[in-house]
């Protein structure tokens, strides 16, 4: 796999954990957490996270100039 492949993979997976950390934040559960203690669960604010990280991993994996394999 080359490492645009590798990038646009990341990006898929970042912009899903991202959808399901807010999809999981707006939850009951989170809400009721978030009355008593100010923050969203534990899960939520991984996902989140987890899928920034990713998608910013996969933009640069993605805009990077590929390397020239040519010897």
């Amino acid at each position: 796999m080359t490492s645009r492949a590798i990038g646009i993979a990341m990006l898929v997976v970042g912009a899903v954990l991202l959808i399901y950390g807010i999809s999981a934040s707006d939850s009951l559960g989170s809400e009721v957490k978030e009355v008593f203690t100010g923050t969203p669960t534990d899960k939520s604010i991984w996902l989140i996270v987890g899928g920034v990280l990713l998608g910013v991993l996969g933009l640069v994996a993605v805009a990077r100039p590929a390397r020239s394999t040519a010897v």
